[in-house]
């Protein structure tokens, strides 16, 4: 029987962040993607995806935000999860400057979520990939559909989110590390930081990649969780 994925995505993105990778996945899996716009709490976000994922057991993969849900996930319910893959995302909590910095985009966003979204550009893609419009026309679309409401209730929860370190030790599914090469937002040292505190957990860096690395390079990711899965006989 084919497994089941639950991708998780990051902050102000829907299914479309995972476009590239969803048809190259449903190839080997059922796929669904969670839905983390409406939980005031990663715990919320957490226990929703419980709730609502339509397998008892699944793949878990999530991307930033994705990612942060991800650790709260291993936290509620553990068993649940048969493989994790956490991407370009740290178990560390926000740091009192990074907080000064979403409570300012934040305020922005209130009058004008498209200047936002310019700001973030440079450091949520590579920049031979943010223009293009698979990128930049993605990124938009999806930011424009979810609206301020969500940035805010998202950036919060976010700013909030507890510090995860204390949960690798515990994770005793196959879990897989990917990061872009280039990720300016938790770049490398954050993935390795996740993979070393994770026994047997494996490391994957994208080259010319930033930070939303299903976006700037879906074939490959595309090709390398595929490949993982199928290695790991989930």
């Amino acid at each position: 029987m084919n497994p089941h994925i639950v991708l998780l995505p990051g902050l102000l993105n829907n299914a479309d962040l995972f476009a590239g990778q969803i048809p190259a996945l449903s190839n080997i899996a059922t796929v669904e993607v969670g839905d983390l716009t409406t939980g005031e709490s990663i715990s919320d976000m957490a226990a929703k995806v419980l709730e609502t994922a339509s397998a008892p057991r699944f793949i878990l993969i999530g991307l930033s935000l994705g990612g942060y849900v991800a650790f709260e996930i291993m936290r509620q319910a553990p068993e649940r999860v048969a493989g994790l893959v956490l991407m370009d995302t740290t178990v560390r909590a926000d740091t009192d400057e990074a907080r000064a910095a979403r409570e300012a985009l934040i305020e922005l966003a209130q009058t004008d979520l498209a200047a936002v979204m310019e700001k973030l550009l440079p450091r949520l893609s590579h920049p031979e990939k943010m223009e293009l419009p698979a990128v930049r026309g993605v990124i938009t679309s999806m930011a424009a559909s979810l609206g301020k409401e969500v940035f805010e209730r998202q950036q919060r929860a976010i700013m909030a989110r507890p510090d995860s370190q204390p949960v690798l030790a515990t994770i005793n599914c196959p879990t897989l590390v990917i990061c872009g090469e280039n990720d300016l937002i938790t770049p490398p040292a954050m993935a390795t930081e996740i993979v070393e505190g994770i026994p047997g957990a494996q490391l994957e860096i994208i080259p010319q990649c930033g930070h939303l690395s299903a976006l700037d390079r879906p074939e490959t990711v595309s090709r390398v969780l595929t490949d993982w899965i199928k290695s790991t006989h989930i």
